[in-house]
C-alpha cells in the first residue's frame, strides 16, 4: 500500500469522527439489532457470499424487511470480476453469480415471492450494475 503523503489535520480530523461512529456501515454479523428509524430502504452487501450463503441471507433479510416495515431493499452483489469462474465450466465469465441467482432464487421460493413487488437493477448512485433494488409489498 502507497501511503499518502501530507495528510491534511481536516483529514485526520474527519477521518477520526468518523470511524468513532459509522453510521452508514451495516453489520453483516447482526443484522437484527438494526435500529434505524427509517424504514424505507434497508442495505446490505452480500460480497464474500457464496451462492448458498447469499440466498440463505437474502431470504434472511426479505423476511425481517418485511417484519420491519420496510419498502425496498438494496443488495449490493458486485459485478463478479472478482469471482473465480475459471475452475467452474458453469460459470459465466461474463456473468455475476449472485447478480443474476438471487433474483431467480427469490422468484422461485414462494415464501419469498409474496413479498415482493419487483426486483430491479439499482440506479447508477446505488451501485449500478453491481447492486439489486427489491421493492417490497405494502401489508
Amino acid at each position: 500500500m502507497i501511503k499518502k503523503k501530507n495528510i491534511s489535520q481536516e483529514d485526520i480530523n474527519t477521518w477520526k469522527n468518523y470511524i468513532k461512529s459509522p453510521n452508514d456501515i451495516t453489520d453483516k454479523d447482526n443484522i437484527q439489532n438494526d435500529s434505524k428509524s427509517n424504514h424505507s430502504r434497508f442495505k446490505y452487501d452480500l460480497h464474500g457470499f457464496t451462492l448458498l450463503e447469499a440466498n440463505k441471507k437474502v431470504k434472511e433479510i426479505i423476511l425481517l424487511c418485511v417484519k420491519k416495515n420496510y419498502k425496498e431493499i438494496l443488495l449490493i452483489t458486485g459485478k463478479g470480476i472478482h469471482s473465480n469462474v475459471e475452475q467452474d465450466v458453469y460459470a459465466s465469465r461474463d456473468l455475476s453469480k449472485l447478480k443474476y441467482s438471487v433474483p431467480e432464487y427469490i422468484k422461485s421460493n414462494l415464501d419469498l415471492s409474496k413479498h415482493i413487488v419487483s426486483i430491479l437493477n439499482a440506479d447508477k448512485t446505488d451501485g449500478g450494475d453491481g447492486a439489486i433494488i427489491i421493492k417490497l409489498k405494502k401489508l
